[in-house]
């Protein structure tokens, strides 16, 4: 499997990117077939952050970002299922309808914008109809945790990606994210660092699992975000 250990310093344009891996992502958004390009990685690997980047850097005409975290279900449900302090969790998420979203967009229709849900952080609920994929746009950039996970529904993903990279950082960076990032959202502190250490791990170990059915192992050591 190739690697590519990507820098810290900033693409010359200023996009903050390694000059490979965007254009990597620039030949993918080539004309032809929609192609649609996976990123995937435990929690707190900064898959969010380069994802972004990648389309910003790349221009609405070329790339759109679709996050999985879209397909969390919603919090009454997972109460409903008693799944609420495992959110994170394979089995909290629509992975067949993030599948068939995948699908679908593969293969666009002329003239029809398909709407992708979207993750509120504020809200900690999944908003419908939130993020438009014009039919127009050669590449579909999507990150989540279990892109390359190989049970139940997350199965039909990985082959519906054109390419897929798995993004690596060190655990203690992670981990140091991932606290801040709860507390940023309204966890207390001591909370936060339960939550990481009972749920954000053990769903971090499950995701590694899937790292060698990536098509480039990517690690970036700075602290490029979460």
């Amino acid at each position: 499997m190739p690697s590519f250990a990507a820098p810290v310093p900033d693409h010359p344009d200023g996009t903050g990117l390694p000059a490979g891996l965007l254009e990597r992502a620039r030949a993918l958004a080539g004309p032809g077939e929609r192609r649609v390009l996976g990123i995937a990685g435990a929690p707190g690997a900064g898959k969010s952050t380069l994802a972004a980047r990648l389309v910003a850097a790349l221009g609405p005409q070329y790339a759109v970002l679709v996050p999985m975290d879209g397909f969390h279900l919603a919090g009454r449900e997972l109460r409903r299922l008693g799944r609420a302090g495992r959110k994170g969790a394979p089995d909290t998420f629509d992975a067949a309808g993030y599948a068939a979203l995948l699908a679908r967009l593969r293969t666009p229709e002329p003239g029809v914008t398909v709407y992708a849900p979207f993750f509120d952080r504020l809200g900690e609920e999944p908003l419908a109809g939130a993020v438009p994929v014009p039919p127009h746009v050669p590449l579909v950039v999507t990150e989540g945790n279990y892109l390359l996970h190989d049970e139940g529904h997350w199965a039909r993903v990985r082959p519906l990606l054109d390419e897929a990279w798995f993004l690596e950082a060190p655990g203690a960076l992670r981990v140091r994210r991932l606290v801040e990032r709860h507390v940023r959202f309204g966890k207390e502190r001591a909370r936060a660092e339960r939550w990481v250490r009972d749920t954000d791990e053990p769903n971090a170990r499950l995701v590694a699992r899937g790292r060698s059915r990536a098509d480039l192992v990517v690690a970036l050591p700075g602290d490029t975000g979460a």
